[in-house]
């Protein structure tokens, strides 16, 4: 398989994370998949954010879960853009995207989209939780998931087969080469975050990764060039 170059939130290094410009700008710079957050808010709807509450990324305050939409929406996410909807980025771009659950109960939500308006082949599932991976394959028989960790040893292979999962996606600051050989023995693909710089990029070659996730969209390039 190819060498994959995933935009993190988008491109969170230049635009608004997890906006409509900065996954706009992740497709105009030809990133193979885009990645994003999703959460439930108040009254359920599914929204584009990373953290639990609002209080980092824009100019509000208080939990996810513990605002309405509109309230959400009322919100500058940075450069005068909203909180979006999972649905206005389906819209918004054409690309394929990995959508992590940051949520649990947010597994629900997505696999009625997912069924909805027929993803199965676009949508890859993320999760820290593997609870709510094996539960997104509940709703979503043959739904493609990958583990996320940040810490972790070998035993995070396990995890994934347990889960289901058919990729890990890890912090390349902890990767080994025996890790990624032992998932690509299992036949899981292997993904490193966060890569932003020419070295981080050298590391994952050397670590034998079917693809990393970055900031910026000059590692897309850089990557090509590498290849």
């Amino acid at each position: 398989m190819p060498f994959l170059t995933i935009g993190h939130r988008g491109v969170m290094g230049v635009e608004p994370e997890n906006t409509l410009s900065s996954f706009l700008h992740a497709q105009q710079a030809g990133m193979d998949v885009i990645e994003l957050d999703l959460h439930l808010s108040k009254d359920g709807a599914l929204v584009v954010m990373h953290d639990a509450d609002v209080d980092r990324t824009t100019d509000g305050h208080g939990a996810i879960c513990e605002l309405t939409l509109d309230e959400l929406r009322a919100l500058d996410a940075g450069g005068g853009q909203r909180v979006p909807l999972f649905e206005e980025v389906l819209d918004a771009v054409s690309a394929p995207l990995q959508a992590e659950i940051k949520d649990v109960a947010a597994a629900q939500a997505l696999a009625e989209v997912i069924h909805r308006r027929d993803l199965l082949g676009r949508v890859e599932v993320l999760s820290f939780h593997d609870e709510a991976l094996a539960r997104i394959s509940e709703l979503v028989p043959g739904v493609r998931t990958a583990l996320v960790a940040q810490f972790y040893g070998t035993e995070v292979v396990d995890r994934a087969l347990a889960a289901g999962a058919g990729a890990v996606v890890l912090d390349i600051q902890r990767l080994t080469l025996e890790t990624v050989r032992r998932a690509h023995a299992e036949k899981l693909r292997v993904i490193g975050w966060v890569v932003n710089t020419l070295d981080e990029l050298r590391v994952a070659r050397a670590l034998e990764l079917d693809g990393v996730t970055t900031d910026s969209p000059d590692i897309r390039r850089t990557g090509r060039f590498m290849a």
